[in-house]
Order: C-alpha cells, then structure tokens, then sequence
C-alpha cells in the first residue's frame, strides 16, 4: 500500500492514535494488543500493514466480538501479567488506550517491554486544557477521548503527559518516538501538555534513561 493510501485508509478508521500506531508497524511484524477490545485495532494492522499476532481480552463479549473479526484474541486478564509468553516474542507490544484501565501500571509495563522488543503505548491526555477547564468548573472531565462519566468509568488511573514522561526516566524507559494531538487528530508540537488531547509513544526498555524529546510527526523526525 502506497503512503497516501495508507495515510487515507488510516484517516477512515475512526481512531486518531490507529494513525501513528499504523505508521510506527512495518509490513510484517509480529505484535501483541493488550486489552484489545473488539480486535479492531489488530484488524487494521493486518489489513494495512501484513502484520500477525494476537490480542488479549478479558471481557467476553469483547473476545466474540474480536473472533469475528477475524483475529486471534485470548482470553486473559492483563492484571495477572504476560508470563505465558517468551522474552522479545514480539515485535511490537501495544496498549492502545488501555494504560489508564489498568491498577498495576509499573508491572504490565515492564512487562510489555520484555515480551515485545518495542511497545507503543496511546492514552488521553488528563492535562489537555478542556479538561482543566471541566475540573476548574468543579466537574468531572468528560470529552472524545474520556467519554465515561465519574460514576461509570473503567479508568484507574489518569496522568497527564508529564506524568507519563516522568514515570519513564523514573523506570529508564526509553521513548523513541512521540505523537500528541488534538481532538481533531492533527499533530501538537507546541504546549502538548496543555493542548494535547490524546498521545502516542513508542518505547524500548533502552539503557539510557529518557530525556524531554523535540516534538514528533507521525513519521518521526
């Protein structure tokens, strides 16, 4: 598939952070979709970039869901880690707006770095300025990319982008490469703190501990 054909059948998924995730796969890679959902992330991995794999889910209707999607899911609970599988098994190890959901943040990703030779990691950004604004008002942030309400939300934990990024050079966690963007889906190179409503990392668990990166395109740079 063609750059621009990839770049239009990318813009009709739906997903913003799909874009840069998609971007980040090269034809045929291995990779595994923690707290995959539906599958529809793997089935436009395989889709547009060849890539195999698997996902792990533990809700059940999501995991039939998944199945018709034509993708292998398995039914786990990520909380209980991902030792069932080897060391650098896969190419790429994905938490696409999943990190939030999750209690045992340092674990899972530790572990994500150990069975995946990268990760890519996208959540909504609890510092975006709309969202200030809701807790300004005394609310709750609901919006695009936090649509649950205080009383209904299945997220645990929610972080700022210089939350994330201090948690990093806390665990040596190399950040490779970085998207933040707003609601819209376009590129944020500047407050991405403040004006970012969603954003997308690629990691390795490199030797180096991580320094505040010059902002990124979807292509790196």
């Amino acid at each position: 598939m063609s750059a621009a054909a990839l770049h239009s059948h990318l813009r009709l998924s739906g997903r913003h952070d799909f874009d840069a995730i998609a971007q980040w796969i090269p034809e045929g890679a291995h990779v595994l979709d923690l707290g995959c959902g539906d599958g529809s992330l793997l089935r436009f991995l395989k889709e547009t970039r060849r890539a195999s794999g698997y996902g792990i889910e533990i809700d059940e209707i999501k995991l039939i869901a998944g199945v018709r999607n034509g993708v292998n899911v398995i039914h786990s609970d990520l909380e209980s880690g991902l030792s069932g599988f080897e060391s650098s098994s896969f190419d790429y190890v994905i938490l696409s707006l999943t990190l939030q959901a999750v209690r045992h943040t340092e674990r899972i990703v530790k572990e994500m770095l150990r069975v995946g030779r990268e990760g890519i990691v996208s959540f909504p950004n609890f510092g975006f300025w709309r969202h200030r604004a809701q807790v300004l008002g005394g609310r709750m942030p609901v919006s695009r990319h936090l649509p649950y309400h205080w009383y209904d939300t299945p997220n645990v934990h929610l972080f700022t982008i210089r939350d994330f990024e201090a948690f990093c050079v806390e665990h040596r966690i190399r950040i490779l490469e970085r998207v933040v963007m707003d609601e819209a889906g376009d590129d944020i190179r500047h407050l991405p703190n403040l004006l970012g409503a969603l954003a997308v990392y690629r990691l390795d668990a490199g030797p180096r501990a991580f320094r505040a990166p010059a902002p990124s395109g979807r292509s790196g740079g």
